[in-house]
């Protein structure tokens, strides 16, 4: 509790404060203790008179007489007779020991401490509540909302920090606004120039179905393969773009047989197909034309790089609320070193080395990227016993899915 209480600034000020004022005042009044001669009481004097009235003998009292001693005098008259006089301290009504050294002035030191706490608490407090607006204010900035700005009140040093801090954010805001537009501009011109492209493509398709069989075949594969490729590459930047625009949420998700479509995929590529001992089909919540995207990617991915078969698993992990579907595809090809698993599913990426031959150009994997999180799960790339690389995408199962596609998407 005490620490709790103390990590707030203008606390932490305060009590300095006071425990200064504190400190400062016992050592006043120990200097001037130790600095103050004891008092020097006066000296007394009596006088004795016979019945006529005059002075028979006088005596004073002792110069080191200290405090609260009574009176003595000793008095010796002109006949020669001593006389011994005492008169005793008079009683005083009893008093409070509390108001006697040293309590009297440890209260006065506490009467002062508590006049200082009054004191600088309102001005500590003051000072250490703008602080904490602008460490709220930094905060909320912090956490993504580049509107936060702070109030700025006086003209010290606080408030000269948080003039800062708002131009600072102003700037800011203002390039992520202009960064923003930018972006927006270049994918709706890529979406724009990539739909345009394939009316030309459709000519030259069309162009070469009316060329000659015989004449100049190889040449013939060739162009052909290469409008295959254009048009493939083309398809995925228009599905990167409508991601990215989060025009895809426009598609109703639906409960699919993931199965079935993962079958359908894998005769497509002469893949195997292994599923998990299971009583029924796995099925999971999402859109079928993304998911076989995702699926026909990562298969083809493995037939482009790998050497020898290619296998595709699906099973099911966790339970309840985290039930999920795993799909896995396996390669034989020569891996994924481990400090490039996460790049590869950068856009337009490719491992050093890879031969245009091999085509694509890095945006397979990007997409499997952008549809698997679309659908609230995860990608990863991992080795394969014995050689190769193992691709591994976790989806949620219908709970877990539909609140991925909450509005706050």
């Amino acid at each position: 509790m005490w620490v709790r209480f103390t990590s707030h600034l203008y606390v932490r000020i305060w009590l300095a404060v006071v425990a200064t004022v504190v400190v400062l005042a016992f050592l006043v009044g120990a200097a001037w203790q130790l600095s103050t001669d004891p008092p020097q009481l006066p000296i007394r004097e009596v006088l004795v008179h016979n019945s006529a009235g005059e002075v028979i003998g006088k005596a004073q009292t002792k110069p080191d007489r200290k405090l609260g001693e009574g009176l003595e005098f000793k008095v010796q008259t002109l006949d020669g007779q001593n006389l011994h006089l005492v008169l005793p301290r008079p009683k005083r009504p009893p008093t409070n020991s509390w108001t006697k050294p040293p309590f009297g002035f440890g209260w006065m030191l506490g009467v002062v401490a508590l006049a200082v706490a009054l004191g600088t608490y309102p001005i500590v407090r003051r000072l250490t509540q703008r602080l904490e607006g602008l460490q709220r204010g930094v905060e909320r900035w912090g956490d993504g909302d580049l509107s936060a700005r702070v109030s700025v009140n006086g003209s010290d040093e606080v408030a000269f920090l948080a003039e800062r801090f708002n131009h600072a954010a102003e700037r800011i805001e203002t390039l992520m606004d202009t960064q923003k537009s930018l972006l927006v501009s270049h994918k709706s011109l890529l979406a724009n120039a990539s739909h345009e492209l394939r009316s030309p493509l459709a000519r030259i398709r069309m162009g070469l179905e009316l060329m000659s069989e015989g004449a100049g075949s190889s040449q013939r594969a060739e162009i052909s393969r290469s409008i295959n490729e254009l048009d493939q590459l083309i398809d995925e930047i228009l599905l990167a773009s409508r991601l990215d625009a989060r025009q895809t949420d426009a598609e109703p998700f639906e409960t699919l047989d993931l199965t079935g479509l993962a079958a359908e995929e894998c005769a497509r590529v002469q893949a195997e197909l292994g599923t998990a001992a299971q009583t029924h089909s796995l099925t999971v919540q999402g859109s079928p034309r993304l998911l076989r995207r995702l699926i026909r990617n990562l298969l083809e991915n493995a037939r482009r790089y790998g050497t020898g078969e290619i296998s595709l698993e699906l099973s099911q992990s966790g339970m309840g609320t985290r039930e999920s579907v795993v799909i896995r595809v396996n390669d034989r090809g020569p891996g994924v070193p481990a400090n490039q698993r996460e790049r590869i599913f950068e856009p337009f990426y490719r491992l050093p080395g890879a031969s245009e031959r091999e085509g694509g150009v890095g945006l397979g994997l990007a997409l499997v990227k952008s549809i698997t999180e679309r659908h609230g799960g995860t990608v990863r790339c991992e080795d394969r016993p014995g050689g190769g690389a193992s691709f591994v995408v976790e989806l949620p199962v219908l709970a877990v899915a539909q609140a991925s596609r909450s509005p706050s998407q």
